[in-house]
């Protein structure tokens, strides 16, 4: 009788956060999957639990996840984990799961910690319906293409950042959404150094320009406000004319009056450029 894979979330900062189910499945086990095993050793040794352990990773997932499996498939279970939070979100292991499933083996997902609901609980933004978007892509052009993809969209929006490309993505957010749009910055949730800054794009990056951005971080984006009434093109040409005539990025300034008056950003930025082409 085949196995069972568990997916176990780990604490994202805490250790008290590891729930009592949750480290009875990591006791009864018959051995975990990790992300790193130098960082789960430490939760092991934290429970006081003894178990042996194989790695999964984004890395090696094409020839972990069949050895995994084939583990699972002779009686076996596996209790999958990352370094922390929910596994398969955000994550390799929806490969994993996705290929128990598909062979008909039994997944079982043990609730429990997870940044991105986290950060959506104390952002202070609608709540009721979101996205979640998770790491942006590193290629600019398909970062760029992602975030217009996004510039119709009145859900709050989530993302997750390493603190060495904040400045980058506040920039590029600015740019798709306006400096105007409200986010909130979580920095270090369940830590020791814990912050949530709720302010506007530009204001955080206005912020992060002056100090330098450390730890790990979810930014949680306000949705595009529902418009009201037809596009007015004449009125966002003017109202955007104006942004660039306080100083306004051509970029920014486009977004932010194509936000507010429901037109095109794309078509909107190509007439700014033009008219001030032929200035």
């Amino acid at each position: 009788m085949a196995g069972k894979l568990y997916l176990v979330p780990t604490p994202i900062g805490n250790l008290g956060d590891i729930s009592r189910r949750a480290a009875e499945t990591l006791e009864t086990a018959d051995f975990l999957a990790a992300e790193d095993t130098r960082v789960t050793v430490k939760l092991l040794n934290h429970l006081g639990i003894k178990k042996p352990m194989v790695t999964y990773h984004r890395h090696n997932c094409g020839t972990a996840g069949p050895a995994i499996l084939r583990r699972i498939q002779d009686g076996e279970t596996c209790a999958l984990v990352t370094d922390a939070g929910t596994p398969a979100i955000s994550d390799p292991g929806e490969d994993l799961v996705a290929l128990c499933a598909a062979d008909g083996v039994e997944v079982e997902s043990i609730p429990g910690p997870c940044a991105l609901t986290v950060a959506l609980s104390v952002s202070g933004l609608p709540t009721g319906r979101f996205t979640f978007e998770g790491f942006l892509p590193l290629n600019k052009k398909n970062r760029r293409a992602q975030l217009e993809a996004l510039a119709e969209e009145e859900r709050t929006m989530i993302f997750y950042e390493a603190p060495h490309k904040l400045r980058a993505t506040l920039d590029d957010l600015g740019a798709a959404f306006g400096p105007d749009r409200p986010l909130a910055v979580c920095r270090e949730l369940t830590k020791l150094h814990e912050e949530v800054l709720r302010l506007t794009i530009g204001e955080a990056a206005a912020h992060y320009a002056a100090q330098e951005p450390r730890g790990e971080f979810v930014l949680v984006v306000g949705g595009r406000p529902p418009r009201t009434g037809a596009p007015d093109g004449d009125a966002a040409l003017e109202r955007a004319l104006g942004l660039r005539a306080e100083g306004m990025p051509l970029k920014a300034a486009a977004a932010q009056a194509a936000e507010e008056f429901g037109v095109k950003k794309r078509l909107l930025y190509n007439q700014i450029a033009e008219k001030e082409e032929n200035k």
